[in-house]
């Protein structure tokens, strides 16, 4: 919160410095409520005006967002009229004069293109109009402009120059900000298209093949684990949301399983310790399952004799401790390293290093995949789940139909 107060300062602070917001309001007493001189009282009130002018811009702007934040953003500069516009139409106007609409739109063509900010005089027959005179500020993000504010007044004003182009650039910030997190957004949902495209050939090839194994055999078996498989797949392809409960993961590793221990038969056994006070946390989706696989594909195949997991879920205050281990076969932990940085390929099957970044990701580097391994030695995996961490929301249980 301090870095963003400071940012905003940055950008607002212009504005009292030349005397715009104060010259536009009647003198108060030296002392406000504690806040100080009139200078300090003001601070703190463009402060909270612009708090609550920018969670609609973090969506980006749109005629929405525009319109929610229109009225806040002409408070900061106290004029008779502000709009917002895109590259192509005025998408909000707060206060009097909106008949300039289109004639603001017509000069725009300059300001847009060029990316610089502009003043110019409006022309109006109506008598009673405040209105003449604006002056536009773009707005860039990367330095593409994605539009322009537009503040309007009575007379020309240098101030209002100063303060309109110090407004647009903190707005102009929010918008990357939106940018960036859209851009985050993207990034994890391709990450989870390509983690299903990761499961589906592997998964679905073993789990048919086992099915088919027992049409003839025993068809009820085989009707079993068609649900199982149904299932899983419903779940690993469900399209709602980045987060999930561990209740639901865990749901779904059971059904995953179900359908290993149908292929290996004793072969695998599976021990599971998960305490009912951390099913409710919140995770990454499709974040457990993947090092289950990986548990299965390094453990059980990696040697021909029997091969035990262990899945543990534990309270550990603020935070959800989840252990995967297994006595497989192991990994050299050189190569495992080079593995969870990016530098080879894991050879088939899901890469631990998906999982690890998207921990990484959402809950910061200190939430990274803990791996003990040596070869011969089997693996245990950790993964530390915060119970409550901002913007990390389940989206809920999935429901049959």
């Amino acid at each position: 919160m301090s870095g963003f107060l400071a940012g905003l300062c940055v950008a607002i602070l212009p504005l009292l410095a030349a005397g715009f917001w104060l010259g536009r309001r009647t003198a108060r007493p030296q002392t406000l409520g504690g806040l100080g001189t009139p200078v300090e009282h003001a601070t703190f009130e463009t402060l909270h005006t612009a708090s609550l002018a920018a969670p609609p811009l973090r969506a980006g702007l749109t005629e929405e967002t525009a319109r929610k934040s229109a009225r806040r953003l002409r408070s900061l500069l106290g004029t008779d009229a502000l709009c917002l516009t895109d590259q192509k139409q005025v998408l909000a106007w707060d206060g009097v004069g909106g008949h300039h609409r289109t004639e603001i739109m017509e000069r725009l063509a300059g300001p847009l293109e060029t990316g610089r900010g502009e003043a110019f005089p409006l022309t109006c027959a109506a008598p009673d109009c405040p209105v003449r005179w604006a002056v536009v500020a773009p707005l860039t993000v990367d330095d593409r402009v994605h539009g322009a504010l537009v503040a309007c007044a009575p007379r020309e004003s240098a101030v209002l120059v100063r303060a309109a182009g110090e407004v647009a650039r903190w707005v102009s910030v929010q918008l990357e900000l939106a940018d960036l997190d859209q851009s985050r957004t993207r990034l994890i949902e391709a990450e989870i298209k390509a983690l299903r495209a990761q499961i589906s050939p592997h998964f679905i090839f073993n789990s048919l093949a086992v099915i088919a194994s027992f049409v003839r055999t025993d068809p009820e078996r085989a009707r079993e684990l068609l649900l199982e498989f149904a299932d899983f797949t419903r779940y690993s392809f469900r399209r709602h949301g980045d987060f999930t409960t561990l209740a639901d993961e865990l749901h779904a590793i059971d059904h995953y399983l179900a359908l290993v221990r149908a292929r290996f038969g004793d072969r695998l056994s599976v021990t599971l310790q998960i305490a009912p006070e951390v099913l409710p946390v919140a995770l990454p989706f499709l974040c457990l399952q993947p090092l289950v696989e990986n548990a299965i594909k390094h453990g059980l195949e990696g040697k021909a004799e029997k091969c035990h997991l262990q899945i543990t879920a534990q309270d550990a205050g603020a935070e959800a401790l989840v252990v995967i281990e297994d006595d497989g076969a192991g990994m050299d932990p050189v190569l495992l390293r080079r593995i969870l940085a990016g530098e080879v390929s894991p050879s088939g099957g899901i890469g631990l290093s998906n999982v690890d970044d998207r921990l990484r990701q959402v809950y910061g580097d200190a939430y990274g995949l803990v791996i003990e391994t040596a070869v011969g030695a089997g693996m245990k995996i950790t993964a530390r789940l915060p119970k409550y961490q901002p913007g990390v929301h389940s989206a809920g249980r999935l429901t049959d139909g």
